[in-house]
């Protein structure tokens, strides 16, 4: 079906970037490719993507939906959903951008033949397959949940440069908090079997490597990516800012000793149970 079958006037279509993942993004991207490689998606679905941030892949799937379909696309961030609206402007009606905390869902939220997250299982924690049960009671009998995340084993090579480090500056207390981030990290096993006891169906869940390219210094420790969030764990291990940069600076100089860098992209999917 296309949208001229469906009376959307060509004239409104939206443009090309609406519809497509960013090819420039390097870490979001590749993600949103493996949750569509598992996504069993049809026209006129309703989906709720949890954590949407900037809309990737929000735009892409009210595209394959349709207008037959609804996408609701939610974050707590509300200037990443201000964003998100504005690049939508008066495309895709049927996409709907909320400001809620998956935690917390408004009661009079529908169920959906799908929910997915691109980067979003993260959030979930510390208590994940808590969330991903919470989440079920908004998925249709017969829906599909998909979820990425960085799994366990993403930047090994980094963290253990970072603790080698640490060891040998005596920083005792500082290398426990990196251990106890490093194991927090849920594993690919951990993500089939949360989504088996919270009783779904037809689980699969798949790896692929990642590599994340960097120069050394500055370019380093203000990487988007990497600043914007794994660093920023390691920097919590220090109660004393002055350690963590002297730390991280001897690091950031040092990256040939933790190239190549390398995140494990991790999908997971599951079907509710039919009644």
């Amino acid at each position: 079906m296309t949208w001229h079958q469906t009376g959307v006037s060509t004239t409104n279509l939206p443009p090309s970037w609406l519809c497509q993942l960013p090819s420039k993004d390097y870490w979001s991207t590749p993600f949103a490719e493996s949750l569509f490689s598992q996504l069993d998606l049809p026209v006129g679905a309703s989906v709720l993507d949890i954590a949407c941030g900037d809309g990737i892949p929000a735009f892409c799937l009210a595209h394959r939906v349709g207008p037959t379909g609804r996408v609701v696309g939610i974050d707590l961030n509300e200037a990443q959903l201000i964003r998100a609206r504005a690049c939508q402007g008066p495309y895709f009606p049927w996409l709907e951008f909320r400001r809620e905390d998956l935690r917390a869902l408004s009661s009079d939220l529908e169920r959906f033949d799908r929910i997915t997250g691109n980067l979003a299982f993260m959030f979930f924690r510390p208590h994940r397959k808590e969330a991903l049960q919470a989440l079920t009671q908004f998925l249709k009998p017969g829906g599909q949940l998909v979820f990425t995340f960085p799994s366990l084993g993403t930047f090994d090579s980094l963290w253990q440069r970072v603790d080698q480090e640490m060891a040998s500056r005596g920083y005792t207390t500082e290398r426990k908090e990196l251990a106890a981030y490093i194991a927090e990290r849920p594993s690919a096993a951990d993500a089939r079997q949360w989504l088996l006891e919270i009783g779904l169906e037809r689980v699969a869940v798949f790896e692929q490597p990642l590599q994340v390219e960097t120069d050394a210094g500055n370019a380093f420790l203000y990487h988007p990516l990497l600043r914007g969030g794994f660093l920023e764990d390691v920097y919590d291990c220090f109660t004393e800012q002055e350690l963590a940069d002297s730390v991280m600076n001897a690091v950031a100089y040092d990256i040939h000793s933790f190239m190549p860098l390398i995140a494990q992209r991790c999908v997971m999917s599951g079907w509710h149970v039919k009644s």
